[in-house]
């Protein structure tokens, strides 16, 4: 039998398991995140990068989800700028899809429901003489313009688990809880990781397992709650950028869908998302040539300058836990999340998480805590309304990025603009005691050096070529295939050496 007891143990190494750790072990509450893979490795790093309220929610009549989500827009825009920033969005006026009207009716709700602004009001324009008529057909005549922001979702992860770890919570990527059952008034687990197997008692369970939350109920737990998870499919693909100008587009689709085009990485464009229901259950995902086509179809319709499938230079998918409600439209399924509390007549407490977004994550983390409380578990207070998360402790990230660029002037600044996307005021510590691009360490192309290479490994829980290519940067983007497989093959035989040793 373990001494070894925690508050919470969370499932879940996602946006919303990430989130209710940080938010808990700031309460005061001992906290283990277990991770069967890597934070942010499964549907958190496979989203449209948006922090928004769901223009499209409105037709759904979700107006308290989009309320919730504006007015987090704003609290996660304070708090991390360094990750997040505004982003205009252009929508070009197709008459025999959605008249202006409702348009009109729907941006003047986006634009009031999240109360105060802090981004520009929506507002009409002429595409035929604006710079958000770029890249678009010629007959576009008339367009929408609305804000919402851009964010670095895996990156959002990764940030809350380290404000969760400075808070004292124990954060272990790929360690799976093979089992949990109830005994004596806590729950008694099992987790198996790469140190082996070790068992833990936590007095609540939280089931933050995104996918998987299912099998986590019932295989996991063994519990007899019951399970309403919808899981839906989204792809995405990357194409060299479609048209120039900071804004994105947002394009409606004939079968009444939207389609998101979202300038990306500098060079590229970001192009989603589908919703296929999945019926084979939670395993990996990956986009299919029908997906790739029917995205590359719904943007022809708008772009002057078609793209095909041999246009895509990455692509990536994801499996969305959506709550069930019935609806057979995968589109129309809520986006809005659903926490259930199983006390079991007052046995321990299972929290199980269904549904949510990126950009409600915090809220939904302090409903979570409350529900919890409700079930018996003692706690502080909520505090993440105003608290930064790690490096977004700045006044303004421009003042920020032009003092970083004057103290280290020898280094290119567009790669340093990138490390303090990243990283924020953490970067200088990255940069501490560089003079030049010599002391950055080895470099291995797409803008990655050896010195964030040490740190992700010893700071960030990296342990995958892939967790530093495509999840704690983007670098593998701008990367070649072979400067992609150098790194892998010299990442690899570091961290066996460092096995072995």
């Amino acid at each position: 039998m373990t001494d070894e007891i925690y508050d919470l143990l969370i499932i879940g190494g996602g946006i919303n398991g990430a989130s209710i750790a940080r938010d808990a072990a700031g309460r005061g509450l001992s906290v283990l995140l277990c991770e069967m893979g890597d934070l942010a490795g499964a549907t958190s790093s496979a989203s449209s990068k948006l922090i928004h309220g769901g223009l499209r929610y409105l037709e759904q009549y979700a107006f308290r989800l989009v309320a919730e989500s504006l007015r987090e827009r704003r609290v996660l825009l304070h708090n991390a700028p360094h990750i997040i920033r505004p982003l205009e969005f252009v929508m070009p006026h197709v008459p025999a899809l959605r008249p202006a009207w409702m348009i009109g009716v729907g941006l003047w709700l986006y634009d009031h429901l999240g109360g105060r602004h802090e981004l520009p009001r929506s507002h009409s324009v002429s595409l035929r003489d604006s710079v958000y008529g770029a890249g678009l057909k010629p007959g576009l005549v008339k367009g929408f313009v609305y804000s919402d922001c851009r964010v670095d979702d895996a990156r959002f992860v990764v940030l809350a688990a380290i404000d969760a770890a400075g808070q004292g919570a124990a954060i272990l990527p790929r360690t799976r809880c093979s089992a949990a059952r109830r005994r004596g008034g806590v729950w008694h687990c099992v987790l198996e990781g790469e140190a082996g197997q070790r068992e833990i008692q936590a007095r609540a369970l939280v089931n933050a397992a995104g996918p998987w939350v299912e099998q986590v109920i019932h295989a996991v737990a063994g519990a007899n709650a019951p399970a309403h998870a919808r899981l839906v499919k989204g792809s995405h693909i990357v194409v060299p950028r479609v048209h120039d100008g900071a804004h994105a587009m947002i394009l409606q689709n004939d079968d009444r869908r939207i389609i998101f085009v979202i300038p990306y990485e500098g060079a590229f464009s970001l192009i989603g998302t589908t919703d296929i229901l999945c019926e084979h259950g939670p395993q990996p995902v990956e986009i299919s040539d029908r997906e790739v086509e029917y995205l590359c179809a719904a943007v022809n319709r708008y772009l002057a300058r078609a793209i095909g499938p041999s246009d895509v230079v990455w692509s990536y998918a994801g499996v969305r836990p959506l709550y069930d409600d019935g609806k057979t439209d995968p589109s129309t399924v809520t986006r809005d999340y659903v926490l259930e509390l199983d006390v079991s007549g007052g046995a321990a407490p299972l929290l199980s998480v269904f549904g949510g977004k990126i950009t409600t994550a915090r809220k939904l983390a302090e409903h979570a805590l409350e529900k919890l409380a409700e079930g018996g578990i003692g706690m502080g207070a909520a505090w993440t309304e105003t608290a930064p998360l790690p490096g977004g402790d700045m006044d303004s990230f421009a003042g920020f990025l032009a003092a970083l660029r004057r103290d280290f002037a020898a280094l290119d600044p567009a790669w340093v603009e990138a490390l303090a996307r990243r990283h924020g005021t953490r970067a200088r510590a990255i940069l501490d005691g560089v003079r030049g691009p010599a002391d950055l360490g080895q470099s291995f192309g797409g803008g990655l050096y050896g010195r964030e290479v040490a740190w992700l490994k010893r700071e960030e829980w990296a342990r995958d070529p892939a967790d530093i290519l495509w999840r704690r940067t983007k670098c593998g983007l701008h990367m070649t295939a072979a400067e992609r497989a150098a790194f892998e093959d010299h990442f690899r035989d570091q961290m066996a050496s460092s096995r072995s040793g």
